[in-house]
C-alpha cells in the first residue's frame, strides 16, 4: 500500500511541477498564455513585490507560513522514513493448535532456511529473508549456484526441502517464496 501512495505521490508532485515549470518557460520563451495565466508577459516576474508583500503586516500570515511549513517538514520525514524503513519480518505467529500461537522470531526461521539451502548440493552460498506480516510471512532466498550445478535441481531441492520445511514446522498454510538464482564467478588461475 505504501509503494502505491509513494508513487502516486511523487507522479503527482512531478507532473504539476513539470506542468507548471513548462507553462512557465513557455510563456518565457514568448508563448501566448491562456488568458487565466497569472504571468502574461516574458519579463513579468513570478512573485512581484505587492504579492510577495501582501500579507506581511497581518497578525495570521507569519503563523500560518509556520505553521504549513513546519506540517510540510513532518511530512517529509514521514515519507522519508516510511520509505527508508527495513520491511524485514521480527518474528511469526506460529498456529499451535490449541486456540493460542507461538511467537517464533523471524531470523531463526530465516537462519534454517539458509542453512538447509547452503546443505544443497552445489550452492555456494544462500540468504533467507522473511517479508510480509506475522500471520502471513512470504521468503525472499537468494542462491549462488556453482558452475555445475543444473539450476532446476537446486530451485526443486529449495522448494520441496528446505521451504516445505520451514512452513511445516512453523505452521503455515503457504509461504510464498521469491527466489533469485546467480552463478558463483571463478576468478582465472594460471596453469602450469
Amino acid at each position: 500500500m505504501l509503494r502505491i501512495v509513494n508513487r502516486v505521490l511523487l507522479g503527482t508532485v512531478g507532473v504539476l511541477l513539470v506542468v507548471g515549470g513548462g507553462a512557465v518557460l513557455a510563456v518565457g520563451l514568448g508563448a501566448d498564455p491562456p488568458s487565466w495565466w497569472p504571468h502574461d508577459d516574458r519579463h513579468d516576474v513570478l512573485l512581484s513585490t505587492a504579492e510577495r508583500t501582501r500579507w506581511r503586516d497581518d497578525g495570521w500570515w507569519w503563523p500560518t507560513v509556520i505553521a504549513v511549513l513546519a506540517l510540510l517538514v513532518l511530512l517529509a520525514l514521514w515519507w522519508l522514513t516510511a520509505v527508508l524503513r527495513r520491511h524485514r519480518l521480527s518474528e511469526v505467529l506460529v498456529d499451535t493448535g490449541d486456540g493460542d500461537g507461538a511467537l517464533l522470531r523471524g531470523r531463526a526461521l530465516e537462519s534454517v532456511l539458509t542453512t538447509e539451502a547452503t546443505g544443497s548440493d552445489g550452492v555456494a552460498r544462500a540468504r533467507a529473508r522473511l517479508t510480509g506480516r506475522r500471520n502471513a510471512p512470504e521468503a525472499r532466498v537468494r542462491l549462488m549456484l556453482q558452475p555445475h550445478v543444473n539450476p532446476g535441481d537446486a530451485l526443486h531441492h529449495l522448494t520441496t526441502e528446505a521451504i516445505t520445511n520451514a512452513q511445516n514446522s512453523a505452521g503455515l498454510a503457504e509461504l510464498p517464496t521469491e527466489v533469485r538464482l546467480r552463478g558463483a564467478k571463478h576468478r582465472a588461475q594460471r596453469v602450469s
